[in-house]
């Protein structure tokens, strides 16, 4: 993965995109990473494999007898009623 600099991302910005199209750029700035440019593709890939993830812990919660939000919300209602 490239590294630029805040300053030379800046300056150079029209390049800086035509790189984040071909690969992940790290932006830094004073010397500390503060940044991913990435295309559009790839972050929508990550938003992919972050959802895939999420549905994958929900479904091991629900086997594991953790009850769900509807549930959840219906217990809380009942004992703040009683």
């Amino acid at each position: 993965m490239k590294t630029l600099g805040a300053s030379e991302a800046k300056n150079r910005f029209g390049e800086l995109l035509d790189l984040a199209r071909r690969e992940p750029v790290q932006i830094a700035k004073k010397g500390r990473s503060v940044a991913i440019m990435m295309s559009i593709e790839e972050f929508e890939r990550f938003l992919n494999l972050e959802n895939q993830f999420l549905a994958l812990k929900a479904e091991q919660a629900r086997q594991e007898g953790f009850i769900g939000i509807t549930e959840s919300e219906a217990l809380l209602s009942e004992i703040l009623n009683a």
